[in-house]
């Protein structure tokens, strides 16, 4: 996750470093990684090279001259401003953003744009769900014509995200699966991902507590034997992106390493 590899001096777990995200792609290929969730936020976001075509060219070379590819966008835009409300205006506005961002998406040859649906933009009402399904369906058309697929991170139970999934009724939306907000959330991963198999297109690797906040990969409640088991038995063949704890400021890369290599002795044992 774009980010991780750079100092957060306050500025929270996820953000996009705008100092310094031409230098993450070199030092994610040192580490060893291939590729990079690109991070759009509200934040400046006129500022971020996604937004213009000088911009993406931008990305595009440093994607060549590093090797590190950019397959999904995490747009976070939509937490702060989310495609449901009662303020139409508002909504009108985030639309035109994503259809913005689905224009980008093809320009870097990302495949992926995920929409996150939780905290501050949690779909906790039934009234809510059915203005984002009539908002992200008006998408659909060009993010089918650009081959970009939407996939939502949401914290409904798996029985609610399929019912949300199946009312928008579109082979362009699909599903963000995070590890570590199941595991908040006291879901059972081998229900979830036996539920959602036939949606589940790009994965968030993260530990959570039970009700509780991000932590190392190990020292939380997510149960990770039971999730590549369960991938493995759905055959999920899709991507995973490491969205876990920070360590200290200047320990980004010793803490993104050891995560790393605990992911790769989950996808040896159980993927390959």
């Amino acid at each position: 996750m774009q980010g991780r590899l750079t100092p957060s001096e306050a500025r929270g777990i996820q953000f996009f470093p705008f100092e310094n995200w031409k230098n993450e792609f070199k030092d994610a290929r040192n580490i060893g990684f291939d590729e990079i969730e690109f991070i759009f936020d509200d934040e400046k976001y006129m500022d971020n090279p996604l937004w213009t075509k000088k911009g993406q060219n931008e990305i595009n070379a440093i994607i060549l001259s590093s090797g590190i590819k950019v397959k999904s966008i995490c747009a976070d835009y939509f937490m702060r401003k989310p495609l449901f409300g009662s303020n139409k205006k508002k909504i009108e506005e985030s639309v035109i953003i994503l259809k913005k961002l689905i224009s980008a998406a093809r320009r870097i040859e990302a495949d992926l744009i995920e929409i996150p649906l939780v905290d501050n933009s949690s779909l906790k009402s039934g009234q809510d769900r059915e203005v984002f399904v009539g908002t992200v369906s008006r998408c659909v058309a060009q993010a089918k014509k650009f081959n970009v697929t939407l996939g939502l991170e949401t914290d409904l139970p798996p029985e609610k995200l399929i019912e949300l999934l199946r009312k928008i009724s579109s082979t362009q939306v699909k599903a963000n699966y995070d590890t570590g907000n199941s595991a908040s959330m006291g879901y059972n991963p081998k229900e979830e991902i036996f539920l959602l198999k036939d949606y589940i297109y790009n994965i968030h690797i993260k530990d959570r507590k039970y009700r509780g906040g991000t932590v190392p990969l190990g020292e939380g409640d997510t149960d990770f034997d039971k999730v590549f088991e369960s991938l493995n038995k759905i055959n999920y063949r899709h991507g995973f992106i490491l969205q876990a704890a920070r360590g200290p400021d200047g320990n980004e890369f010793e803490m993104v390493g050891k995560q790393l290599k605990l992911l790769n002795r989950y996808i040896n044992k159980y993927l390959n």
